[in-house]
């Protein structure tokens, strides 16, 4: 295990000693699979939000598509590779803090990957509630959801009944799949889903 200064996942300087070391055993390295079968199947672009972008891989992959995508990270050093990655699509990757952060234009898809299991526990409920704000009626959330029983992180494993409690009184999960990409960190842990904006309970059934 790498020594670092910072301990706390709350502070941008924990993301930014790993990504100036380049200690990051969850960047997954390009675009998954799920998420090019999910824009694959759209019948049109989304306004899209990428919270914790980090490389920001994925950002280029929707712009190229024709999305309206904005990548966000509250880390100067994982923005500027983002950035760097990002070519073109640069401006794109904004430093900005998820709770802070105003869009231009309506969100209408938040795209999830190991965002929700950067942060402790405690700030589930803050990290949902921020969802449903920033989606209209019929917006998704949709991405990777880490599920582990581990108490310490990052990354911070949750429960499916935990999960699903937090997300009832906001979204209805509408795609529930299982990742055949996984990255070792991940791998056995983790499955792609969809919620979209609603007031019901989540009524999905899984796929294996």
């Amino acid at each position: 295990m790498a020594d670092f200064a910072s301990r706390d996942p709350l502070d941008p300087a924990f993301w930014n000693e790993r990504f100036a070391r380049s200690f990051t055993p969850w960047d997954r390295g390009g675009v998954p699979s799920a998420l090019r079968d999910f824009v694959g199947r759209q019948a049109r672009s989304f306004v899209t939000l990428i919270p914790g972008c980090g490389s920001a891989y994925e950002l280029v992959y929707l712009c190229e598509a024709g999305w309206d995508a904005t990548a966000i990270d509250f880390a100067p050093e994982a923005v500027a590779r983002g950035r760097k990655l990002a070519g073109q699509w640069g401006e794109r990757v904004v430093e900005a803090d998820f709770f802070a952060w105003e869009p231009a234009h309506p969100v209408e898809l938040i795209y999830e990957c190991a965002f929700l299991c950067a942060l402790p526990p405690a700030m589930r409920p803050r990290v949902v509630a921020r969802w449903a704000e920033l989606l209209g009626q019929g917006g998704r959330v949709a991405g990777f959801f880490y599920f582990d029983r581990t108490v310490k992180g990052p990354p911070f494993g949750i429960e499916r009944a935990e999960l699903d409690a937090l997300m009832a009184p906001y979204f209805d999960c509408v795609e529930d799949e299982a990742v055949a990409d996984s990255i070792p960190i991940f791998a056995g842990k983790e499955r792609w889903l969809v919620w979209q904006r609603s007031a019901d309970a989540c009524v999905a059934t899984a796929r294996p």
